[in-house]
């Protein structure tokens, strides 16, 4: 445990728990060992240990959101929380009782507290009914030394400079001091009969005492001064009565240090002289949803607090290893309609500080501190929560928490207390004004949230944490800024609630929808007058009644009010018709209240969805299938209705013209070509299949166009039309060749044979390939049979979907000849007749070019000259009426050249090439001062009469200088 306290304005470092910890393996050798702790398993090892056995089925209390009263949420939370135990904890406590081992049962959350070894914790580990095994170990926090005699001065009247701070004296002098509000209190325990806390005592009647109900203590073994169990309130720290004090503390005189002194306490010993673990913290927590007698017997949802602060931090040394381990309690709390108001921690002022369950989660008000100037405090944690991967931001909100006076054991008053610890206190008497201000605030815990966040006193930060700027608002130094308690109090005075519900989330076309409006007037002492309240009509519908004094007017619905009392309500009726047409969703989303001195209030847009009229219908079938093979349709009908059954369902299907009829999902009817399936009815949702199985024509595809299904309450649905492809034995054949090849030069052609039938494969292939004119035979692909011009390749089997590739490679003539024309390429097998390949022709020439620069390295303004080398490789013949021509490359400019410049392009003529000669030309341009990178020539060409497609050389680049500019860093050198 780690109370979140700082004594004399110092900050208190809380030391490091005390234990011995070993390193667990991380890699665990059994299956069941990722669902226990590490620190179990270590500590079971030696022996006996005390752990949580966390069962895999939590009660489900998303039911709870939607109640009104507090009472409400906390019966229900109860009895499901309590069924959800009774059910499921009886195998695994005969288990236990199997072992002979200690154990006690929780209903806050489906678990249990055990006592055992290595062997048990195995044993529960390997049950499905076990979520997880969490470690419970008890760990002796660093304490402050709490000296005696540390005093502030109080104000003239006698109220502390906090309360003055936070404005809870005006809220009192409105007439409310948290009157019929009940604050819990789960902390070291309590000095009950202190004289500022003694009369708010809700076990004290002026008279005498009765603790049950009021008091529980969770320590049931040490305890100090106070021992084990204590019938009455009792505090071995000091922490828990002072933290008592700060929500309600007044002694009737000069000691006014409570922020709701009117209010009532209950409390729960959670530590053992500062030491507590989950399990104590979590039957605080299940004490508070349904307080018992001093016997632990006979829980009352009625008598929860509306409020728990919780000045205490849980640790990874103290047990909550997992960051979710009290996670499923706290939410559990809240979903009773109680406010858990949690210290933010002491470990500021680094970002990400807040880090130890409770405070980390969202169903936590996590309260930060503050000083005398509104500062935070430089000991409080700051957010985002990081722990458990959220980037959670909190605080939630800040509070006084830095020399704080307030009640100690004794009688006694003590000054100078610090901490987190002392600032939630503040929070959680706040909500006891607020809901004795305003009781229907009692269990609203997201409102009692939203009221002090908005009405808070804006605070910035320069630090910026998680992401989001302290002058941001909220931030994740403050939260929403610092609580003011009158600003709370005049938020909550006149206002309305308003709600709305629909008869049914789900209509069929030309249903009635009845919509419930439900208003609420909060206001604390005041009515309100001419109260109006109004409902558009959704679109897509026609108005058929309304709740009187309601009338419609024009598109709207109207009731009008002379007044509404205090805690006044209302519920209004609307029936509506949605027309045959509509289609979608109905969304009725322009409704609203307001009086004379209250403005408009718009409630949350509420929808409901009109069924599809359509069945939903689909068929199943092979792709392809061979000629002759029976193949099998799958149609399956849906009811789209998720809340209505369908009746006379009927499904047919008309059988293609060219497939045989082989059977069918009985019982079936034929009549002509036509089947059809009957089904008296389809369920909500559910969906029915059945099956036709056909054969396969010989020759043409299948097409299954013509398939519907109806219903008496659904429309007419037909299905998409479903293609099957009856696949013959085929084969394909191409040939690729360079486009261009030299005289002399080496021609490779490429045979490729596929076969796209997916389903067969087809044998015995013949693919022959004869010799184009003016070439020779080099070599191909073997195994090859050349007889003569003709070459011969063979292939035994070619698979589905498979191809099959050869290579012939040839001599081009040594003297141009224009094309080299291959047009005499064929594949047989024995599935295939011959498949002859159209003709391929490749251009044959006899020009090279080529291109180089000087310099290879420029920059700006230099020079770059480019000579161009043209040969002719033909050994035999001349070349003629010769063009070459290049591009300006880009960031350049012309100089000169031996060519002819225009328009960009440089172009230089020769009337004859002789045989194996060249002919160079240049060209040289200037860097444009904007040029960068490098400068790339990469268009230029030559074409001549015998080779008039013009011969592309490869691409020249330039490389052009880069400057880095470092500062200049000067250093003193006089020390």
């Amino acid at each position: 445990m780690r109370i979140t306290t700082k004594v004399s304005s110092l900050i208190v470092l809380l030391a490091l728990l005390t234990g011995s910890f070993t390193v667990v393996p991380a890699a665990p050798s059994a299956p069941w060992q990722s669902k226990v702790d590490p620190w179990v398993i270590e500590t079971a090892s030696t022996g006996e240990t005390e752990f949580i056995v966390f069962l895999s089925e939590q009660a489900d209390l998303s039911g709870a959101a939607s109640l009104k009263t507090k009472l409400e949420k906390g019966t229900y939370v109860f009895q499901r929380l309590t069924e959800v135990a009774n059910r499921t904890q009886p195998a695994v406590i005969a288990a236990l009782k199997e072992h002979g081992v200690e154990y006690k049962p929780y209903w806050v959350a489906n678990m249990l507290w055990v006592r055992g070894d290595l062997n048990l914790v195995q044993t529960l580990a390997e049950r499905a009914d076990v979520a997880h095994i969490y470690a419970n170990p008890q760990v002796k926090a660093d304490l402050p030394n709490l000296s005696a005699g540390v005093e502030s001065s109080a104000s003239p009247d006698g109220i502390e400079w906090n309360i003055l701070k936070v404005r809870a004296p005006e809220v009192w002098a409105a007439g409310y001091n948290g009157q019929g509000a009940v604050v819990g209190g789960q902390d070291t325990g309590y000095d009950w009969d202190h004289p500022a806390l003694k009369n708010q005592y809700r076990g004290w009647n002026g008279a005498s005492a009765d603790h049950n109900y009021n008091w529980h203590d969770a320590i049931h073994s040490g305890g100090g001064i106070c021992g084990p169990n204590s019938p009455e309130p009792c505090d071995d720290s000091g922490h828990g009565t002072h933290t008592m004090g700060t929500m309600v503390g007044d002694d009737g005189g000069s000691n006014q240090i409570g922020m709701a002194p009117g209010a009532h306490w209950i409390g729960c010993r959670n530590m053992d002289q500062g030491v507590g673990t989950p399990t104590t913290y979590s039957e605080c927590y299940q004490w508070f949803i349904a307080p018992t007698d001093l016997n632990d017997q006979n829980p009352n949802p009625a008598l929860a607090p509306d409020v728990i602060n919780n000045s205490w931090g849980c640790p990874p040394s103290e047990g909550c290893t997992d960051p979710n381990v009290l996670l499923t309690v706290v939410e559990n709390v809240r979903a009773a309609g109680i406010l858990t108001a949690h210290s933010a921690g002491n470990s500021g002022s680094a970002c990400y500080t807040i880090s130890d369950p409770a405070a980390i989660y969202d169903a936590s008000y996590t309260v930060g501190a503050t000083d005398s100037s509104d500062n935070i405090a430089g000991f409080s944690s700051r957010g985002s929560v990081t722990v458990d991967g959220s980037n959670r931001l909190k605080p939630d909100i800040s509070a006084p928490g830095v020399n704080i006076r307030s009640s100690v054991p004794g009688g006694g008053y003590q000054g100078g207390w610090s901490g987190t610890s002392m600032a939630a206190p503040h929070v959680a008497g706040l909500v006891a004004l607020l809901v004795s201000a305003n009781p229907s605030l009692k269990g609203q815990v997201d409102n009692l949230e939203n009221v002090i966040n908005l009405t808070a006193v804006p605070r910035t930060s320069g630090q910026t944490c998680g992401g989001v700027p302290g002058s941001e608002i909220p931030n994740n130094t403050y939260g929403y800024g610092r609580i003011d308690s009158w600003e709370a109090f005049n938020a909550i005075l006149k206002t309305f609630e308003i709600s709305k519900t629909a008869s049914a989330p789900e209509i069929l076309p030309g249903q009635s929808i009845t919509y419930t409006i439900d208003v609420a007037y909060v206001s604390v002492s005041t009515p309100t007058n001419n109260v109006i309240i109004s409902d558009t009509l959704p679109i897509g519908t026609t108005f058929i009644s309304a709740t009187p004094p309601g009338y419609l007017a024009g598109d709207a619905v109207r009731w009008e009010f002379a007044s509404m009392n205090p805690g006044e309500t209302k519920s209004l009726e609307l029936v509506v018709q949605a027309l045959p047409t509509a289609r979608g969703t109905i969304d009725n989303v322009d409704y609203a209240v307001s009086s004379q001195d209250v403005p408009p209030i718009q409630g949350e847009p509420v929808s409901v969805a009109i069924a599809d009229t359509a069945m939903m219908l689909s068929k199943s079938a092979p792709s392809a299938v061979l000629p002759g093979e029976i193949f099998t349709y799958t149609l399956t009908v849906t009811n789209p209705y998720a809340t209505i059954p369908i009746h006379t369902v009927v499904l047919t299907d008309v059988i293609p013209s060219n497939v045989t009829f082989i059977s069918a999902t009985e019982p079936y009817t034929i009549q002509g070509n036509t089947i059809q399936w009957d089904f008296a009815s389809l369920g909500m949702a559910a969906a029915n299949s059945v099956e036709m199985a056909v054969q396969a024509p010989s020759d043409g595809d299948v097409a299954n166009l013509d398939y519907a299904a109806r219903a008496d309450e659904a429309n007419f649905a037909k299905g998409q039309p479903v293609q099957t492809t009856v696949y013959h034995p085929s084969l394909e054949l191409t040939k690729t060749a360079p486009a261009s090849v030299q005289v002399g030069g080496l021609l490779t052609y490429t045979l490729t044979v596929a076969n796209p039938n997916p389903l067969a494969a087809t044998h015995n292939l013949v693919l022959t390939d004869s010799l184009p004119a003016s070439t020779e035979f080099i070599t191909a692909t073997q195994p090859a049979a050349i007889n003569g011009d003709l070459i011969t390749w063979q292939l035994e089997t070619l698979q589905p979907g498979e191809s099959w590739s050869v290579n012939l490679v040839v001599r081009a003539p040594l003297v141009f000849a224009g094309e080299v024309v291959n047009k005499d390429y064929a594949v047989d097998s024995d599935e295939v007749g011959p498949i002859a390949g159209p003709p391929i022709a490749t251009q044959v020439h006899s020009l090279a070019i080529a291109k180089s620069a000087l310099p290879e390295l420029v920059d700006v303004g230099d020079l770059i000259t480019y000579t161009l080398t043209v040969t002719n490789q033909n050994p035999i013949s001349a070349t003629t009426n010769l063009v070459l021509e290049d591009t300006l490359p880009a960031n350049t400019e012309y100089v000169s050249s031996d060519g002819v410049f225009s328009s960009g392009v440089v172009t230089w003529t020769l009337p004859s090439l002789a045989s194996s000669e060249s002919w160079t030309a240049q060209l040289t341009v200037r860097v444009l001062p904007s040029a960068h990178g490098a400068i790339l020539n990469a268009d230029y060409s030559v074409r001549s009469a015998e080779t008039p497609n013009p011969l592309f050389g490869e691409p020249v680049s330039t490389r052009l200088k880069a400057y880095i500019y470092l500062p200049l860093v000067f250093q003193n050198f006089s020390q």
